[in-house]
């Protein structure tokens, strides 16, 4: 019946007006001619026409309309107003939102526990165990004092000096505050995402469902659009840096390749729903210096981007990342290492010196941690990018895990499960704080002016200030730091009998 329906469409369609024409009998299912024009049905409408088309056919259609409408919304809503730096406030509502939500779930929990007696798991944010910040020259005088009432200089060896290595190595395994920093952090209150909570029970039927209402708002609605957006930028930054690659050096293709960058980081964040503060932007890195921050994620790079012009500096990949590094060092130059390069310290110094010497070049963008950690402390910084001599430009970032965890977990975590797991967060929430410029002092080496720098990007983001190598995630501590603390009990040992000696 539809071939026939749509064969008498197609005659109704194809004859003039005053010309006979063919009409289909619903009784025989045959076709008559009529020669009077009078008597011709009137035309169906284009409502009429969607309607006779066959159920694939409408699907096809529907999912079309479909797909024009989300691509409009799309380019309209967060496409072009990403393209010039505007905002609709969209994300701060979504934020706002969410953090009322977050709040009725959290009492809502602590009410469900409180009706079953059951204890919250709350983390402690500041470890376990209470430490001060004591030398071991004082905590061994502190316990020769306290258990033979003896002072610190009358015997070389003590047996309660054991105690001491006894305590610290029992605090280490109890709560390190090295390894910690190597796994997400956990959260007070419970954000409906189970993949960074303790909590996650059942506690009431309203509970449950808005848990499961997230789910499919983040997996069938957020997921896909975030998709389409993160294709959209790395597909614009790929074509636009390759075309801009193609113009003569100058300031045209200058000011094209710094556009084409921003333009296409700012989209990339819309793709993870990220809602950034910017602080003290008159500080912001420029030409001929070195802009040095904390590291979290890789994505790091694009919260930096999407609000300045940076060279970036790594390790040439293979893949769809190297793809991408090799059309965006056609538009401006970015200093790519071959993987034989990266371990030759010299080189390495030698070509960032060689970018810093020239003024008309961007700032280099470097993270001396050289590795993710949680966003809850900054580790050694690496002295190679701070025996350059250029000016630094100190940045700190500090994400909010409460709407989704930023940090990667490169030990665990694949790229693409890091990814998967990003666009299928709630949203990234961070704030970024530019720091005065800092020069290194006459009277100081690379180490000392590294730890100076660190320091200042611990105490603006809130971090705990550690001097341990972020290396240690994925190797074994180096025999010099156990033989340092050796170093130090013979020295107050020996130092102390060759005092006795002298006088």
């Amino acid at each position: 019946m539809d071939i026939q329906v749509l064969v008498a469409c197609e005659c109704l369609v194809s004859q003039e007006a005053n010309a006979p024409f063919e009409e289909l009998s619903r009784d025989t299912g045959f076709v008559r001619v009529c020669n009077d024009p009078s008597a011709a049905p009137a035309l169906p409408g284009p409502f009429t026409m969607f309607l006779l088309l066959p159920f694939d056919s409408l699907v096809v259609n529907l999912l079309g309309i479909s797909i024009t409408v989300l691509f409009t919304l799309l380019l309209v809503f967060i496409i072009v107003p990403a393209i010039f730096g505007v905002s609709f406030g969209i994300r701060k509502v979504y934020m706002k939102t969410l953090l009322k939500i977050f709040q009725w779930a959290t009492l809502r929990i602590e009410r469900g526990a409180k009706e079953k007696n059951h204890p919250l798991y709350k983390p402690y944010v500041n470890g376990i165990i209470a430490k001060e910040p004591t030398s071991l020259e004082e905590e061994i005088k502190e316990i020769r004092r306290s258990g033979s009432g003896k002072a610190l200089d009358t015997p070389e060896f003590e047996l309660s000096d054991i105690f001491y290595f006894c305590r610290k190595g029992i605090e280490t395994i109890m709560d390190d505050e090295v390894t910690k920093r190597f796994s997400a952090e956990e959260l007070e209150s419970w954000n409906l995402l189970s993949r960074t909570n303790y909590n996650f029970q059942y506690i009431s039927l309203r509970l449950t469902v808005l848990w499961g209402l997230g789910v499919l708002i983040r997996y069938c609605f957020l997921l896909p659009l975030r998709i389409a957006l993160a294709f959209t930028g790395i597909s614009l930054l790929v074509t636009g840096t390759t075309v801009v690659g193609y113009l003569p050096n100058g300031r045209c293709k200058e000011f094209l390749s710094k556009h084409v960058h921003l333009m296409c980081y700012r989209i990339c964040v819309r793709a993870l729903t990220a809602i950034i503060t910017y602080h003290d932007r008159e500080n912001r890195p420029r030409n001929g210096g070195i802009c040095v921050a904390n590291h979290t994620s890789p994505i790091d790079v694009i919260i930096l981007a999407s609000d300045g012009y940076y060279a970036m500096v790594g390790q040439i990949h293979g893949g769809l990342m190297g793809v991408i590094q090799r059309a965006m060092v056609k538009a401006c130059p970015h200093v790519w290492f071959e993987r034989s390069e990266v371990k030759d310290r010299h080189l390495v110094a030698r070509r960032l010196t060689e970018h810093v010497q020239d003024k008309s070049k961007l700032p280099i963008l470097i993270f001396p941690e050289g590795t993710c950690i949680n966003n809850t402390s900054v580790m050694m910084f690496k002295k190679g990018s701070f025996e350059i001599g250029a000016t630094v430009y100190p940045v700190a970032i500090k994400y909010d895990p409460q709407f989704g965890d930023a940090f990667w977990n490169s030990s665990k975590y694949g790229m693409v499960t890091y990814l998967l797991r990003m666009m299928t967060s709630w949203a990234i929430v961070c704030s970024v704080w530019y720091l005065p410029p800092m020069t290194r002092q006459p009277e100081e080496d690379a180490v000392q002016f590294a730890n100076r720098v660190k320091s200042a990007i611990a105490r603006q983001g809130g971090l705990v200030d550690l001097l341990w190598d972020g290396g240690l995630k994925r190797e074994k501590v180096k025999d010099t730091f156990k033989e340092e603390q050796q170093k130090l009990y013979s020295k107050m040992i020996v130092g102390n009998h060759e005092d006795r000696s002298r006088s």
